[in-house]
């Protein structure tokens, strides 16, 4: 609430549960963005009011994603999202797939998502050459991607990457969103503990 009472309007959330409750007990006019791995068993709880979907990562979500969008009546702008860091841990399309990708996507069948442009994640290292490097790769298909496959769609414009660590070097490399919840509200506790 204090952020909102500084006339903050965006707000992330990764963790489907807590996005929920905190639509409910908060403002309207707060326009919520989805920032975590998202699971097709959970779209339906977001679909109502979810302003934008940062993490796409499968087909199967983006159909999920359609599917609950159109039972809501709604449209729902989403990011795909890229693997561009060497942890494993990370998901999302790998970037020599983007092709492969929006030539099996059937984009005119999905009225009820608009894709708005891509999102990745940086390794979680203080080698900031690397960093650049991986930043650097997903601009690139940013570009490449809205040459070839969208070129007059205004609604793809946005590059999603840098969190606290290194948002910074994100917006040195074309970053138009960052996702910096840590530095602004500090890290999460479970129960008494920091993660």
């Amino acid at each position: 609430m204090e952020a909102y009472q500084a006339g903050q309007r965006i707000f992330g959330e990764n963790k489907v549960q807590e996005l929920v409750k905190k639509w409910e007990s908060l403002p309207k006019d707060i326009e919520w963005h989805f920032i975590g791995h998202m699971q097709s068993n959970k779209v339906r709880a977001i679909a109502p009011f979810i302003s934008m979907i940062h993490a796409v990562d499968s087909q199967k979500i983006l159909k999920t994603i359609n599917d609950e969008a159109h039972r809501s009546g709604r449209i729902i702008p989403c990011l795909l999202q890229f693997h561009i860091a060497s942890e494993e841990s990370k998901f999302g399309f790998l970037p020599e797939e983007a092709d492969e990708l929006f030539s099996s996507i059937k984009l005119s069948e999905l009225k009820n998502v608009v894709i708005a442009g891509v999102m990745g994640m940086a390794t979680f290292t203080d080698d900031v050459s690397q960093i650049n490097r991986e930043f650097a790769t997903l601009y690139r298909l940013f570009h490449r991607l809205r040459t070839v496959f969208f070129p007059k769609d205004e609604n793809f414009r946005e590059i999603s990457m840098g969190m606290s660590h290194d948002y910074l070097i994100a917006v040195e490399n074309g970053s138009t969103m960052v996702r910096i919840g840590s530095t602004i509200f500090g890290e999460r506790c479970v129960v008494g503990q920091m993660k």
